[in-house]
């Protein structure tokens, strides 16, 4: 059976490299801020790049902050994404999305240069169906300044002078920090977990 992947426009993100990472894996996906579309999709993800203030003002514009807080099948967030998710984000001094407990703040000076780019060992909690598959302590990549500090929604760590969640989780809703999409077969398996695996 066809699943309906659904990414949400947010006009703020390299939405194309999502969309054919999905497209490689042979799962046909559609981008779109349509309300309709965002409802009736079956999975959907909600990426990012830029600043949670931006992001945030898009989202508003186009009506979907309240469409996004009550929706019911999986959502994952990317990089950007996996921030809004949260209820704060330093980064503007804005409120985010409230989909979880946890706020967005810029990774602490321990003396490495921002942003964190690069690609880096994840540790995550075996029991998440995302990471079904994927080798403990596996790299991925990642591009971010901003971060959100381990919580009580952490399911998987990094460490860039201090752990920081690299991916989180609460309910229906899924973020990762790092991008699936430019992580080679460890970001495909990924994304395909979230289709297959993740209910």
């Amino acid at each position: 059976m066809k699943t309906n992947i659904t990414i949400i426009d947010t006009q703020c993100a390299n939405l194309s490299s999502v969309k054919f990472a999905f497209e490689r894996l042979g799962y046909s996906a559609e981008i779109t801020n349509d309300l309709n579309k965002i409802k009736s999709a079956d999975k959907l993800i909600l990426p990012g790049v830029g600043t949670a203030k931006a992001a945030m003002l898009n989202l508003q514009r186009l009506g979907l902050v309240e469409i996004i807080q009550n929706l019911t099948q999986p959502v994952l967030g990317i990089c950007l994404g996996m921030q809004l998710m949260t209820e704060f984000s330093t980064e503007g001094n804005v409120s985010t999305l409230g989909l979880m407990s946890g706020q967005t703040e810029l990774i602490p000076d321990t003396g490495l240069p921002l942003p964190h780019m690069g690609w880096n060992r994840v540790h995550f909690d075996e029991n998440s169906p995302l990471f079904d598959g994927i080798a403990q302590d596996s790299h991925f990549y990642f591009v971010h300044s901003y971060a959100v500090l381990p919580n009580e929604n952490t399911i998987a760590t990094s460490q860039y002078g201090v752990d920081f969640s690299a991916a989180i989780a609460y309910e229906n809703f899924y973020g990762v920090q790092f991008h699936p999409e430019r992580s080679g077969e460890n970001g495909a398996l990924l994304l395909k977990n979230f289709v297959e695996k993740v209910k």
